[in-house]
């Protein structure tokens, strides 16, 4: 099983043409996890690192990966997120394992602490994708002096799976809940110093990348409503709509390539504004494809096509690691902030 690796298109973007001139692709032939599997022993997933030269194409590769299956990207960007913080922090992952990064604060999430038989990771962290279905994960704990990065062995019996997810969006990327029963951890799991995993320039970095896991989730929906348009005589409306959703993809997958280039241009820079800037963008046009696509695609298509309706849905739960407005006010305060 393998992953395309075409190079993104030169000087426009990271996704290729919007709609696919060849129609939508299929997911994968086989479930997530065994897919996640085969792509981490095959090495498809050792992407370049962000700020290496070749952020565009890492992100390339992830678009690509979401234009086919939303929920095994959901699991590859996890991994390949995994492998950049560690490689951020001097470290590296354990050979052939499958990684994920949970680090939901939502109610509570985990807590490192010291003891006189060792540290001790417990609590509940939720929303942790490929529950199921990982090895290993970075897992971030509030400790004492702030928060610690933890590279946790889930085979661990004091690592408890809860089933949690209930809606259908996203329910093969396997997100459910993991409550950690006084886990031991031994020193040497601990990666990094205190607010390691958020002091890096490279957090920042990531976000970013997963915005273009978002727009290769777009654009698989923008090639499904389009396909119908090359075979009939469609409505004016209709073709109003699409090259509405493609100008809207276009223009953010354009930020993208703006965002990778100054990200390589100087990788010490968390470039937060403009990562704030290309996810919003990015966010407005996925959101413009979700509100245009059912009218683009019309009743016949819709009810007819189950793989539309399934990244349809994905793609509407997934969008939510944007925060909306919450998100978009932290962007408007940082513009207007004192220059320092």
């Amino acid at each position: 099983m393998t992953i395309d690796h075409r190079p993104a298109v030169t000087g426009t973007g990271v996704l290729d043409p919007v709609p696919a001139p060849t129609g939508p692709t299929e997911p994968f032939p086989a479930a997530p996890g065994a897919t996640l599997t085969a792509v981490v022993a095959a090495g498809e997933l050792d992407l370049p690192l962000p700020g290496a030269g070749a952020t565009a194409a890492r992100w390339a590769r992830l678009a690509r990966i979401a234009r086919r299956d939303l929920p095994v990207a959901r699991l590859a960007e996890g991994h390949a997120d995994a492998v950049a913080i560690l490689a951020d922090l001097h470290r590296s992952p354990a050979p052939g394992a499958r990684y994920g990064v949970w680090a939901s604060r939502s109610g509570g999430g985990a807590r490192l602490d010291g003891g006189r038989d060792g540290l001790r990771l417990t609590g509940t962290v939720r929303f942790c994708s490929g529950t199921h279905l990982l090895d290993r994960a970075l897992v971030v704990a509030g400790a004492q002096d702030g928060t610690r990065l933890v590279d946790l062995d889930l085979r661990a019996p004091q690592v408890e799976r809860v089933t949690a997810w209930r809606a259908s969006g996203m329910a093969a990327s396997d997100t459910h809940d993991v409550v950690l029963h006084d886990v031991p951890v031994p020193a040497e799991a601990v990666v990094g110093g205190p607010d390691a995993y958020t002091a890096r320039p490279g957090f920042a970095h990531g976000g970013a990348g997963v915005a273009a896991v978002w727009l290769g989730a777009a654009a698989a929906v923008v090639d499904h409503v389009a396909e119908p348009l090359r075979t009939t005589d469609p409505d004016p409306h209709r073709l109003a709509a699409l090259g509405a959703v493609h100008a809207a993809v276009a223009a953010a997958d354009a930020l993208l390539a703006v965002t990778a280039a100054r990200i390589d241009a100087d990788p010490t820079s968390p470039h937060h504004d403009a990562v704030a800037t290309v996810r919003a963008a990015v966010e407005r046009a996925c959101r413009t494809v979700l509100d245009a696509a059912p009218e683009i695609a019309g009743v016949a298509v819709l009810a007819g096509s189950p793989l539309l309706t399934e990244r349809l849905a994905d793609l509407q739960i997934y969008l939510r690691q944007h925060h909306g407005g919450r998100d978009l006010a932290a962007l408007g305060r940082a513009l207007v902030a004192p220059a320092t």
